[in-house]
Formats: C-alpha cells, sequence, structure tokens
C-alpha cells in the first residue's frame, strides 16, 4: 500500500534483526502505550512460555525483545510517532 502511493519507507525484518529491549521502549514511548497494549496474546510463543500478559511491564518487553513474535506488527515510525498498522490504513497517519 505505501508502495502504491508512492510513500518512502524502510522495512525492518523483525524476525532477523529484532528489536532490542531500549528499542521497544522508545517505540512504546512514541506509540504511547504500554507493552500489554501491544503483546500478541495468540502467538505461539506467547503460549510456549506460559504468559498471561500480565507480566511486569520490563519482563514482557525482555520477553519481546527475546521472541519478536510477541510484539503486534507492523509498527510504523516517523520521527516521534508511530502507529501500528493494522489496519495498514493507520501507517499513512505518519505520511
Amino acid at each position: 500500500m505505501l508502495d502504491e502511493k508512492g510513500i518512502a519507507y524502510h522495512y525492518r525484518e523483525y524476525t532477523r534483526e529484532p528489536l532490542s529491549a531500549a528499542e521497544i521502549r522508545q517505540v512504546l514511548r512514541k506509540l504511547g502505550l504500554g507493552p500489554k497494549a501491544v503483546l500478541r496474546k495468540g502467538d505461539k510463543a506467547f503460549r510456549q512460555l506460559d504468559l498471561t500478559g500480565r507480566e511486569p511491564d520490563e519482563d514482557l518487553i525482555r520477553r519481546m525483545s527475546e521472541h519478536p513474535t510477541l510484539l503486534q506488527r507492523p509498527i510504523g515510525v516517523a520521527g516521534d510517532r508511530a502507529v501500528i498498522g493494522r489496519p495498514v490504513e493507520n501507517l499513512l497517519s505518519l505520511a
């Protein structure tokens, strides 16, 4: 969709280049959300790690950095703003 609109972006393959805990904290600040709000509770890693979603924020951030599929995606970041791209049209608000 961004290509169709001629909007430049950089795609980061989250499984090959996962976000560090510090990067996740930074993105969460830009989103204005806590880690529980971006936790994928239906993810296989969520079940395998016996997570409940009630863990302390720092524990969830650490787990998301170790298991990047736990983090909602896509997330678009532009400067000091970020949005979760679900629906994908949300990404257009960053242009």
